[in-house]
């Protein structure tokens, strides 16, 4: 085993993400600007709009696609089976689109577009063919996305219950870390065998870690995504030439961070491990 074997996801964690952008193609020339990524079109000649997939070193990150509504990222949790857990999200008070089939004979995956009872909008992905983002937590890779809510407790209490989500005693800047009880095991026993090792000394239950919650100071409650940077103010400055905007930065323990708004108004965050940093 090495680590070029395939990350796969169980259900409950934040396994894909895709930019949603009017135009995919001025995202296309600011991303991978930003972080040197590769696109391939993934829908078909004559098909309207536009799937593009991103990759690092042939490594899949996540997507672009085109959208006629406001930019943003939407983070995707993966799950056994799209239609069950969509049913189960409308009886816990959230609503869920239509379940839709990815790839040519949904040989990719399914996939559900979600709204929690606070407002912020999720997806759900099926895996098949397309098991999740396999470039992460390096640089130009997606880190872990934020559950950002001016009520975080109340807006937490959905995905526990949807998914079994615990709220971890770590704090990285301004975000709690959420946990998946058993995630650390799948990856020791899957594409990650020295993640024990690696990680003696860490808090307990840190292998377990799927993503965060932050309070945000106003609303609406949304899901915000994190990509590796091997230098946080080099990044800045280098969104800022390509028509971003730097709206923040802090330090944590763990890391150096800088809160970036694209050139259609999508919001993200980079950050650089920097151990101590604060």
């Amino acid at each position: 085993m090495t680590d070029q074997t395939p990350r796969t996801y169980p259900q409950g964690v934040p396994s894909w993400i895709d930019a949603r952008q009017p135009d995919p193609d001025a995202a296309q020339a600011f991303y991978g600007g930003l972080f040197g990524w590769d696109f391939e079109e993934r829908l078909p000649p004559g098909v309207p709009g536009s799937y593009r997939i991103v990759s690092v070193d042939g490594r899949e990150v996540g997507a672009i696609a085109s959208s006629e509504d406001p930019a943003t990222w939407t983070t995707y949790i993966a799950v056994d089976d799209a239609d069950t857990v969509a049913a189960r999200v409308v009886e816990l008070g959230g609503s869920a689109a239509a379940p839709e089939d990815a790839g040519p004979g949904g040989a990719a995956g399914r996939s559900v577009d979600c709204v929690d009872p606070r407002g912020a909008a999720f997806g759900l992905w099926q895996a098949r063919a397309r098991l999740g983002a396999q470039h992460i937590n390096a640089p130009g890779g997606w880190v872990f996305s934020d559950l950002r809510s001016t009520e975080p407790e109340q807006a937490f209490s959905f995905y526990q219950r949807l998914f079994g989500w615990q709220v971890s005693n770590v704090q990285e800047g301004p975000s709690a870390m959420v946990r998946l009880p058993g995630y650390g095991d799948h990856l020791a026993a899957t594409s990650d065998p020295d993640i024990r090792e690696r990680q003696v000394g860490a808090p307990e239950g840190f292998a377990d870690v799927v993503g965060a919650l932050a309070r945000s100071d106003s609303g609406p409650d949304d899901w915000h995504v994190s990509f590796s940077v091997a230098d946080r103010d080099d990044a800045a400055a280098v969104a800022e030439r390509l028509g971003g905007t730097v709206l923040g930065t802090w330090e944590g323990f763990w890391t150096r961070a800088a809160e970036l708004r694209d050139p259609q108004g999508a919001t993200f965050r980079v950050t650089q491990f920097a151990p101590g940093s604060d």
